[in-house]
């Protein structure tokens, strides 16, 4: 990605290809942990290799790394996103992926979260319309309640095998 003055910092940008150039930012500044809310992922160009790669990377840089995922419903990741899918066989101790029940529904924003620092926030699911940071915990922290909130409404994890007999 060039440098792009429509990329500025702490500011509401529009377009899917700068909210995608954002979330590779702020997953490329990740050391330790990432938290990442969204409806599906099916916005931000997460099956990309691109996306792939960032991931893989932060998984595999740091001993102590960890990425929680939290949906409202896995079936893009899980039928679109196979390369994000196969990193839980590889990362399973250090990823996980969960999904809401019905209670949080009702929420149209996504973001993710950086190291309690970085962040980029997706305002409503269905507009291109975002704010990104590096080095802003004041707003990481409020965004860090809200995911801890959400993670008391997870109803199911997945996993890469069907659970049973």
């Amino acid at each position: 990605m060039n440098s792009n003055v429509e990329l500025a910092p702490n500011r509401i940008i529009l377009g899917e290809h700068l909210y995608s150039d954002a979330i590779d930012l702020v997953l490329a500044s990740a050391q330790q942990e990432l938290l990442i809310f969204d409806q599906d992922l099916s916005h931000g160009n997460f099956a990309s290799l691109k996306k792939f790669t960032l991931l893989q990377e932060f998984l595999s840089k740091n001993i102590t790394s960890q990425l929680s995922i939290i949906l409202q419903d896995a079936t893009f990741f899980q039928e679109k996103c196979p390369r994000l899918f196969d990193l839980l066989t590889a990362y399973g101790h250090k990823m996980s992926v969960h999904v809401t029940n019905s209670s949080v529904k009702h929420a149209k924003d996504c973001f993710i979260l950086a190291d309690g620092q970085h962040y980029v926030k997706r305002i409503h699911i269905d507009q291109a319309r975002f704010k990104y940071a590096l080095n802003d915990k004041v707003s990481v922290e409020a965004l860090n309640n809200r995911f801890e909130e959400i993670k008391e409404a997870i109803q199911d994890v997945v996993t890469i095998k069907p659970l049973g007999l």
